[in-house]
């Protein structure tokens, strides 16, 4: 087996829990659309682009043929407007359980880490955590065409990381996500529940613990 060249994050739900930022703002925002939503109706939302999102909240209300391109755009802004307010509350403290450390196992041995999030909103995210410089590369939202379960991202990190994705470690806390690790044909750790596409599922961020990653995935490489 080969050495793994890349691990690519996700980054809502896996470094840091911004998730329920989004939730409230898209809440807020549906409310005064008259569009009721809860948090389970929010998994939905999970790793996909803000304007996919709007247009499942919209179809949710029955909606999505109430408002022109422009207009959408500007409930999107006037959403992610809130949303970056909520941020402001983020510190280090936010990041999440065992994720500091994977972080830090990785590096040691000199792997190359990536990140994956649709958020246009993700520096601002990894900023406020201290957390830019363990990243190697950062795929750009605003230049992915196709949303998460689409491979898109994880292939465009790869590609920023030099590395091969079948050699390439995705981890993600969305289904849409894992799908789209599994399309770009990388090892996909799932963190979560109902993610059993998985190559390896973990029940919370406190799980992630790098040598056992590395055996899963070595025993993946062995049964291929």
């Amino acid at each position: 087996m080969g050495k793994i060249e890349a691990v690519v994050f996700d980054l809502d739900g896996v470094i840091t829990d911004t998730a329920h930022y989004h939730y409230l703002a898209w809440k807020d925002l549906a409310e005064d659309l008259g569009i009721f939503i809860d948090e389970k109706f929010n998994e939905n939302l999970k790793g996909i682009s803000r304007m996919d999102s709007l247009e499942l909240i919209l179809k949710e209300g029955n909606r999505q043929e109430d408002f022109t391109s422009e207009e959408k755009e500007e409930l999107a802004a006037k959403k992610n407007s809130h949303y970056c307010e909520l941020l402001k509350q983020l510190t280090p403290k936010d990041i999440l359980p065992g994720v500091q450390e994977l972080l830090t196992a990785i590096k040691a041995e000199g792997i190359p880490i990536g990140l994956a999030s649709v958020s246009k909103n993700a520096m601002t995210v990894l900023n406020a955590l201290n957390l830019v410089e363990e990243f190697h590369y950062c795929a750009d939202a605003a230049k992915i065409a196709n949303s998460k379960p689409d491979p898109e991202i994880f292939l465009t990190a790869c590609e920023g990381l030099d590395a091969t994705p079948s050699m390439s470690i995705g981890i993600e806390d969305a289904s849409a996500g894992v799908q789209a690790i599994k399309a770009a044909g990388m090892f996909a750790v799932g963190v979560g529940e109902s993610l059993d596409e998985a190559d390896y599922l973990l029940k919370d961020t406190s799980e992630l613990v790098w040598e056992l990653i590395k055996v899963s995935f070595a025993n993946r490489k062995n049964r291929e």
